[in-house]
């Protein structure tokens, strides 16, 4: 793992935030420079003090920004990319992107069943497990490519969360490593178009 310090790593949980053995929380305690999403709306999430919430720590960040989200956050992560722009994103790793347009959904999210989900302007991942009880894996390969994500499968994981036995989840960490290298590919072929 590329522990960069001059970058900040945003993690946004899902629904009822991210608990003390989630790979989140582990990830927040290890990666330098990370800070969560704070809405005030855990239990019953409101679309914009969701997406509010993710503004305030991106623009607070004092340099490049990678966003690390879960479950709802993968969600709000797209709206927040539909409704700002920010130049500080370097990419984003989305795990276990939910089918929010489910009949099944639950009415404490029902704020966010019409996702904008639009090509995202920086390079993303798209982690999705083949059982997750929260979105079919072709509902999520949808959302993804609808995204524009790469899509990493990893099989049967669940929801990709603290049930998921998945610890430190170096897999995961791994990824955020590529999302650093796509950035600094991009940035070597503007240097080379450029010179």
């Amino acid at each position: 793992m590329n522990k960069n310090r001059s970058i900040h790593y945003i993690i946004i949980p899902g629904y009822q935030n991210s608990g003390s053995e989630h790979w989140q929380t582990l990830w927040e305690k290890r990666l330098p420079n990370s800070h969560r999403t704070r809405p005030n709306s855990w239990d019953f999430p409101e679309h914009d003090d969701w997406v509010s919430a993710l503004n305030r720590e991106i623009s607070a960040a004092k340099g490049p920004v990678i966003l690390i989200a879960h479950s709802l956050g993968t969600i709000t992560v797209a709206e927040w990319a539909a409704e700002y722009d920010s130049d500080k994103i370097l990419g984003a790793l989305l795990v276990a992107i939910p089918d929010v347009q489910r009949p099944d959904l639950p009415n404490a999210i029902q704020g966010f069943t019409n996702p904008r989900l639009e090509p995202l302007p920086f390079p993303s991942i798209a982690v999705l497990s083949s059982n997750d009880p929260y979105s079919a894996l072709p509902r999520g390969r949808l959302f993804a490519q609808r995204l524009g994500a790469q899509i990493e499968e990893i099989g049967d994981y669940g929801h990709i969360n603290h049930e998921s036995g998945l610890g430190e989840w170096e897999a995961g960490l791994a990824w955020l490593d590529q999302l650093i290298h796509f950035d600094h590919q991009e940035q070597l072929l503007k240097k080379t178009a450029t010179g």
